[in-house]
Order: structure tokens, then sequence, then C-alpha cells
């Protein structure tokens, strides 16, 4: 009966341990996501802040670089992009009524899919806050707005401490295991790395080069707004299915309202660029860098989305790679130090 109740009392004690392990993890899971994506970053940095430190560039001075190159690319988006954005709404604005009553008058004079969209900006307009309600929302929004920018410091702040830590910690782990698992370990952490930061960097290069193609062909039909619908199909490239749909979807609404014809050329633009980006420049940027297959991105991104929320799936994909890679090597047995990254714009050390 004594040791019955040890057991006992040792299982539950256990139980009670792993259940406040998971409550708090769960508590912590933005902390958590953001240290991910701080280690991400720092994954897709480190190729060249070592190339850097080849030509005897300190690595302080080559995350400097890095955050000033990022910094310079977002100014210059910021200084081609946001003129013409600016028109383009501009424009939208001026085709939009400007008061409750143009509103309702153009509403009742409307039909079809445009007296559905007009009398649902009504019915929302109808529905609005007290102006004490729209300043608690302004509060609140420059809170979140605030924290945003926070969290956005500490995941650079993450990413430059790892590039200076990992090979620290790295020795520090590899010291308490045995001797014969070391190069294993070792391989493995370094194979995980390379795929974070070859998808980062080849995630980049899609971005890049579907809102570029997108923009022109949108401007080529005479999709209306087209620079803004060629810009959200290039960020929206960052949610792996949903993105390209959301992008294709709106585009063919936009165009809509001009005419079937220009809806139609939207679409197939989509399409077409969206099959060149599958069979064409995804195969030679980035090769198969996390090894998942499309289902198993589907279903991941979609499960991660219904359980976290928005924001955690933009790191459903590296977290499945990283689960990926260790099940390869635990449970497959495969050897990591066989396993070929492309490296994406960084040419592989001989």
């Amino acid at each position: 009966m004594g040791e019955t109740a040890r057991r006992t009392f040792i299982a539950a004690i256990v139980v009670v341990a792993v259940v406040a392990a998971t409550l708090a993890l769960w508590e912590l899971r933005i902390l958590i996501a953001l240290i991910f994506l701080g280690l991400v970053l720092a994954a897709a940095m480190r190729p060249g802040i070592d190339a850097l430190a080849r030509h005897r560039i300190p690595r302080p001075l080559g995350v400097a670089l890095h955050y000033l190159g990022i910094a310079g690319v977002l100014a210059l988006l910021l200084w081609v992009v946001v003129p013409s954005a600016v028109d383009q709404i501009g424009q939208a604005i001026g085709g939009v009524p400007t008061s409750k009553e143009e509103l309702a008058q153009q509403a009742k004079h409307s039909s079809g899919l445009k007296h559905e969209i007009l009398s649902g900006v009504q019915r929302w307009l109808d529905n609005l806050p007290s102006a004490g309600g729209l300043f608690r929302g302004a509060v609140s929004l420059g809170i979140k707005a605030f924290e945003i920018l926070v969290g956005i410091f500490f995941v650079f702040a993450t990413a430059a401490y790892w590039i200076f830590e990992r090979d620290r910690t790295m020795r520090l782990v590899l010291s308490g295991v045995p001797r014969e698992r070391r190069r294993v370990i070792r391989d493995t952490w370094e194979l995980i790395d390379a795929k974070l930061g070859a998808f980062v960097r080849g995630q980049l290069v899609l971005i890049a080069f579907v809102a570029i193609v997108l923009s022109l062909c949108f401007w080529a039909i005479g999709v209306p707004f087209w620079l803004l619908l060629g810009v959200f199909a290039g960020i929206v490239e960052i949610v792996p299915v949903i993105g390209p749909i959301a992008a294709g979807a709106l585009a063919i609404g936009v165009g809509l309202t001009e005419s079937w014809q220009i809806a139609l050329g939207a679409g197939l633009a989509v399409l077409i660029v969206r099959l060149v980006e599958d069979y064409v420049v995804i195969p030679r940027v980035m090769g198969h860098v996390t090894g998942l297959s499309p289902l198993l991105v589907l279903v991941s991104v979609t499960a991660v989305g219904l359980l976290l929320g928005g924001f955690y799936v933009l790191l459903a994909i590296p977290a499945v790679a990283v689960l990926a890679t260790l099940v390869d090597v635990i449970v497959r047995n495969k050897d990591p130090a066989d396993e070929d990254v492309p490296t994406v714009l960084f040419a592989k050390e001989s």
C-alpha cells in the first residue's frame, strides 16, 4: 500500500507539472513566437554576416549594416510606392460618397454588387460608436501600435544577440551530451539553421517577384489601383496557400468594378504568375528548402491559423520544417550532414 501510494503521488506530481508547464507555455506563446522569429531572422542574416567577417568586417558592424540595409529597402519602398499609392487611394476616395446622405442616395439608385457594397457600408456607418467610443478606440489602437513596435524591437534585438551567442550556446549544449552524438546534434542544428535562413531569403525574393510582376500585369490590363493590388499580392505571399488565393480574389473583385473582361484578365494574370512561380521561380530560387509537401503545408497553416491566430501563421512553415528535420534525424535515422539545402543568394563555402 505504501509503495502504491508513493507511485500515485509521483504520478500526480508529474501530471500537475506537465499541465502547469503547458499552461505557462500557452500564456507565453507570443513571447516564444517573437523569440523564434528572432532566431529565424538571425538564420537569414548569418551567411551575409559571415561573408563580411571573412573580409575583416566585425560581426557587430555586419549586423548594423544588415539592419541599415533593411531600413534602406523599406525607405526606398516607401519613396517609390507611397506617392503612387496615395494618388490611387485619392482616386478611389474621389468616387466614394463623403456623407451618409450621399451614400444613402447612391445605395438607393444602384443595383447588383455595387448596391450590396454600398448598403453594407451604410449599415456599418449606422452602427459606428459615439465620439467617446471612437476616442477609446483610438487609445486602444495607439496602445496596440506601441506594442507592435516593442515586439519588432524585441525581434531585432533577439536576432542580433543570437548572431553572437549561437556558437557559444551550441558548445554549451554539446558539452552535456555523449561524445558520440555530438556530431549529429551539431550537424542537425546547422541544417535547421540553414533551412530557416534559406527559407526567409527565398520568401523575400518571391515577395519582390510577385509584387513587381503582378503590378506591371495589372497596369497593362487596366485594373484599377494596380499598384496597391500588386503590393498587396506580394505582401500576402508571406501567408502560404491562403495569401495567393486572397490576392487573386481581390484582384478579380476590383476588376469586376470595371468589366468582366478586366476581372478575367486579372484572374488569369494571378494564375499565370502563380504557375510560373511554382514551376520556374521556386525550384530555381528555393528548391526544396523545407522538404515539406504541399498538403502538409496547407494543413499546418490552416491548423496554426485556427488554433493560435493569424500572426502565428507566419511561423507555421518554419516551425513545421524544424519538426520535420528532427523527425528525419531522430526517427528515420537520416544523417544531417548528407542533406543538401539551397543557400539562396549566398554561395556555398568550399
